[in-house]
């Protein structure tokens, strides 16, 4: 077990405090463990944060931009070390990790290129002699908070862009899946970022919640995780003037019309159900078909699930891995055994696996669900785990209807080979992505991202629309004759 530290003010730090980091394959012994900060120690870390953001945001964009692409081929470099800590400590696959990290250095390469770019606009003014102009300038300390599902993407998502465009971070990584955070604020670390520019604090939520939070420095949050969690948030914030950035829930659908190609459906849905163990905000939970094809569909989505292989994710063979830990565990069983008690029928799958040393880890078979309906839970509320609802529906505008029947509004797709079903279905999915014949999940980097109603907030990441939540709009005028 490894002894790891954590950064703060530039400095490689640890406390006299310890929060043991397990593998979901089996939890029994610790795979590292890192400091548990106290509240002191965060206050410390806005402290180095405000001084930061005082030199930071007035270096040169080129040299933040170097800084960026630095650490981008560092994290490349040390690929293969990052993805076995992501798998370690989180489940992934091997082919999953890989995947995060390669993503999170494209962030860095992105906002490192998008950090070069214009930062106003020249604009007319009816008064002679005036040139007036606005420009984008960082709104100041920002805390970031994400979340165990994708311990380096989220992060790279949400640092990436504040720290391109000039601001200061307080990071805090989920407390079950450091080790990753760790790796991304290394890279930077060993790139060159200045001191206090990027802190990040590892500890107990619970005992560090109030200075997290309540700091009167904090200009914005920005935040990945439950709408509990998140609500919770917003209203400790409400009487201030501090920015929230939420990626919330989701309970995204995928519609198989009549026409669709069933088969190529059928392993784009189950890609999109079970990656990740379906441990992701924008994972396929809830399949609508058209009755015409329901039987047939059905039929192929089960065969294709039975071809997972579940196993430890450092197996090259496994192609679903481990539950993050024990309470998401428990919760997927418990959701699946609600489901039952409701009336779904179980078609595949449907309980944990505990045979030999399976009974140490956290481990859920990949589960499809007929005879769902509307009113159950598992078809309304966010499952989180390796769970597929079915449901038929006569035709599309029923389809649209049910994929709309929901509080959330994250991710949707169809599957369909008539291209004007296709544009009818992107017009009326109330959902802030919508794919055709494609995942719901696998979005790239400079496309906007983000969900409607439950899902989201107003500010999207991703793409130059993520620049509206990390800069403010200065205009100004200048009078320039006798």
């Amino acid at each position: 077990m490894r002894d790891l530290e954590t950064l703060l003010g530039g400095e490689w730090v640890t406390t006299g405090e310890w929060i043991d980091v397990h593998d979901p394959a089996d939890v029994r012994t610790p795979v590292a463990r890192v400091p548990a900060l106290t509240a002191e120690d965060v206050t410390r870390a806005y402290d180095h944060a405000e001084r930061g953001f005082a030199l930071w945001k007035r270096t040169s964009p080129f040299e933040r931009a170097r800084v960026l692409t630095d650490a981008a081929r560092l994290l490349r470099e040390r690929l293969d070390t990052i993805a076995a800590d992501v798998t370690a400590e989180n489940g992934k696959t091997l082919t999953e990790a890989r995947g995060e990290a390669g993503k999170a250095a494209d962030f860095l390469d992105y906002y490192a290129s998008l950090a070069r770019q214009g930062y106003g606009t020249l604009l007319h003014d009816a008064r002679p002699d005036t040139r007036t102009h606005t420009q984008r300038e960082p709104i100041g300390v920002i805390l970031v908070i994400s979340p165990w599902n994708d311990p380096l993407i989220t992060p790279a998502r949400k640092l990436a862009p504040l720290l391109a465009t000039g601001n200061a971070a307080v990071f805090k990584p989920a407390t079950d899946t450091p080790l990753a955070g760790l790796h991304f604020a290394r890279a930077l670390h060993d790139a060159g970022l200045p001191a206090g520019v990027l802190n990040v604090v590892t500890g107990r939520t619970r005992e560090i919640e109030a200075a997290l939070l309540d700091d009167p420095r904090i200009t914005g949050i920005t935040f990945t995780g439950s709408n509990e969690v998140g609500d919770t948030v917003r209203r400790r914030i409400a009487a201030r003037n501090v920015r929230f950035q939420g990626e919330l829930g989701g309970k995204n659908a995928s519609v198989v019309l009549r026409d669709a190609d069933l088969p190529a459906a059928a392993r784009t849905v189950v890609a999109a159900a079970f990656g990740q163990a379906g441990q992701r905000c924008t994972a396929t939970s809830r399949v609508i078909v058209e009755e015409p094809v329901r039987e047939k569909f059905t039929r192929l989505l089960v065969t294709e699930v039975e071809k997972l292989v579940v196993g430890p994710g450092g197996d090259p063979a496994t192609t679903l891995g481990p539950l993050a830990g024990p309470r998401q565990r428990d919760g997927v069983l418990a959701d699946l055994d609600r489901a039952v008690k409701e009336g779904a029928r179980v078609l595949t799958g449907g309980a944990a696996d505990t045979a030999g040393d399976r009974a140490h880890g956290c481990w859920v078979r990949p589960t499809v669900l007929g005879d769902v309906t509307p009113d159950m839970a598992v078809w309304r509320d966010e499952v989180f785990g390796p769970v597929l609802a079915v449901r038929a529906v006569p035709g599309f505008e029923e389809a649209v209807a049910a994929v709309n029947d929901s509080v959330y509004g994250l991710a949707a797709a169809v599957f369909t080979r008539d291209i004007g079903a296709a544009y009818r279905f992107a017009d009326e999915a109330e959902c802030g992505q919508v794919a055709v014949n494609h995942p719901t999940p696998g979005w790239d980097v400079h496309l906007p991202f983000g969900g409607f109603h439950a899902s989201g907030t107003g500010y999207k990441e991703q793409g130059d629309e993520v620049l509206r939540f990390s800069t403010r709009v200065k205009t100004v005028a200048v009078h320039f004759g006798a």
